[in-house]
């Protein structure tokens, strides 16, 4: 017990102590609070910052109307923009399209059932390049011409098998059976034109003509004029020369006629007088030249042979 009255008395005298320095006056003065300042944004600082969300707000409906609406008129779809359809082949373009740029295309081809149409205001120009970017050949639709530009142009059957027009720098080749020429001034050759066979139209005439220049006809083996139907006739302002160097000249008909043959007189006006005939004596001159003669009972052409003298 005396031990736990001990402990009371203790207890009891800290108790006053702390009750005392409780009552006396503290030296040290506690720093006064500083002033609370509301946390936040408030007055004009707010009402714009409601502006600004309300002025993003309705800029992002304004987009997405915009961007809803070029959809729409485009016609935007999984598969492509309006008439360009993006397909495993390609690009399909479909109704009338305008390019302002060069478009480079490595194929290009229409509908089964609608033709291809390239037009342009001034020319339609298609150009063929190689790896390096050089030109290698080149077609030109203009309103005045059509210009091709390559080492070797060539046309070809439906087959694609015949080349029925083919042209480079050498040589021009036709490869059909039958060229028509239907110009009324017929065809206009600078130089030698080489060809197995010429042939007019039926019921048509065939000329050939070199109006200033000479006109010659030459083969290896030789050359046949024929007309099966119809006149051969071969007409010159001044000689007319058919020479055969080897061989001979052969001419086969019913009648042969000789016309405008000048008549032989006497060699001297004491010579023999014949009566007006109907008959005459082809006679030929050391020159080759032709003429007629009075027929006689014999040859007459020694006495009328002074028209040699003008050959």
């Amino acid at each position: 017990m005396d031990r736990s009255a001990s402990l009371d008395i203790e207890a009891l005298k800290m108790t006053q102590e702390q009750y005392m320095l409780a009552a006396q006056p503290n030296p040290l003065q506690r720093p006064p609070c500083a002033q609370a300042y509301p946390v936040g944004i408030y007055g004009w600082r707010k009402r714009c910052l409601y502006f600004f969300v309300l002025l993003l707000l309705v800029t992002m409906i304004v987009n997405l109307a915009l961007t809803i609406w070029i959809l729409k008129v485009m016609n935007f779809t999984v598969d492509g923009m309006g008439d360009l359809r993006i397909t495993k082949q390609g690009v399909r373009l479909e109704g009338v399209s305008e390019f302002l740029l060069p478009l480079y295309v490595k194929e290009m081809q229409s509908r089964k059932d609608s033709p291809l149409v390239l037009q342009s205001d001034r020319n339609v120009t298609v150009n063929a390049r190689n790896g390096l970017g050089h030109l290698t050949g080149q077609l030109t639709v203009g309103s005045e011409m059509v210009e091709a530009q390559c080492q070797r142009f060539e046309v070809r059957s439906s087959d694609g098998e015949k080349v029925l027009f083919s042209a480079d720098e050498e040589e021009v080749s036709i490869g059909v059976e039958k060229l028509r020429v239907t110009g009324t001034e017929g065809v206009v050759f600078g130089h030698s034109v080489e060809t197995p066979h010429i042939r007019a139209e039926p019921f048509q005439d065939l000329k050939l003509e070199s109006p200033t220049r000479t006109l010659v006809m030459e083969a290896p083996k030789g050359v046949e004029i024929s007309a099966d139907v119809g006149d051969l006739k071969a007409t010159c302002r001044k000689d007319l020369l058919m020479q055969s160097t080897e061989g001979e000249i052969f001419l086969n008909a019913n009648t042969i006629r000789l016309g405008n043959i000048p008549h032989g007189t006497p060699a001297s006006p004491l010579g023999p007088t014949y009566p007006k005939l109907t008959v005459f004596e082809l006679c030929v001159c050391p020159s080759g030249k032709l003429y007629l003669s009075p027929a006689g009972t014999g040859s007459t052409c020694h006495t009328t042979s002074n028209v040699c003298l003008w050959s």
